[in-house]
């Protein structure tokens, strides 16, 4: 899987009475349970055109940087919002799209 970083975080007390016991029954721990939970709902969340949009739009705001949308989102998606990234901030284009719809 490659490095791992710890992680602490408050969960309510249930949720991790139902991972623990998740975890018994699947015969592994607790850590593998709730990566597996995240795992899964990170893929289920980029999959959604309104998550990835949220994402772009955090990207071409500068709010994320390029490393961090291809983390969530995959190398070739990141590729493509560096290129409209690229197209929106070109002066020459924007004129050009101005000048189009004053037209």
């Amino acid at each position: 899987m490659g490095s791992s970083t710890r992680v602490h975080f408050r969960a309510p007390e249930r949720l991790i009475e139902r991972a623990d016991a998740l975890a018994i029954a699947e015969g592994t721990n607790r850590t593998d349970v709730l990566v597996e939970a995240l795992r899964e709902y990170l893929d289920e969340a980029t999959d959604e055109e309104r998550v990835r949009q949220r994402i772009a739009n955090a990207y071409y705001e500068d709010r994320l940087d390029f490393e961090q949308v291809e983390a969530i989102v995959g190398v070739e998606r990141a590729r493509n919002y560096r290129v409209l990234k690229r197209q929106l901030t070109d002066d020459r284009l924007s004129d050009e799209l101005a000048e189009a719809l004053d037209e």
